[in-house]
């Protein structure tokens, strides 16, 4: 069995720092609309995989890989870390958005001084916009039924 240490993390960071078999792994999770992503971030070779796919045949918008890379590309970390993404619920667009404040919590964690980079970039910041919920009376949110006179 190896040896697993866990650690908390610094107080201004989310996530857990684990030590197993001389690596470390850094933890973060993010959220957006019904989607979350739990980010394991290590040192590596620039590997990327989201459920066990590569990141292009996961994402096929290049809106979405451009935005999924961005925390990596202003930490200049493409290419020196392994990063490795379980996300479920929710569609592409929410996927998508979980996993870049899952990739900027992991990252604040394995660098702390990056933290104000990646608060500038808005990689750390949950986007709270969710659908808004049913009403009586009403088709949807706010649609109401079709009137008719006669």
């Amino acid at each position: 069995m190896t040896e697993t240490a866990t650690t908390e993390a610094p107080k201004a960071a989310s996530g857990k720092i684990v030590t197993s078999g001389g690596k470390t792994i850094f933890w973060g999770t993010g959220r957006r609309k019904e989607s979350v992503a739990r980010v394991r971030l290590m040192a590596g070779e620039g590997k990327f995989l989201i459920n066990g796919r590569e990141i292009e045949n996961f994402f096929t918008e290049v809106q979405h890989r451009q935005q999924i890379l961005a925390p990596l590309t202003n930490a200049g970390l493409i290419g020196k870390v392994d990063v490795l993404v379980r996300a479920h619920g929710g569609g592409i667009t929410g996927q998508a958005g979980a996993i870049v404040q899952g990739v900027g919590r992991a990252i604040t964690l394995y660098d702390v001084n990056l933290r104000k980079t990646m608060q500038d970039g808005g990689f750390l910041t949950r986007d709270s916009r969710m659908k808004e919920r049913k009403k009586y009376g009403l088709r949807g949110a706010r649609r109401a039924f079709q009137f008719s006179k006669r």
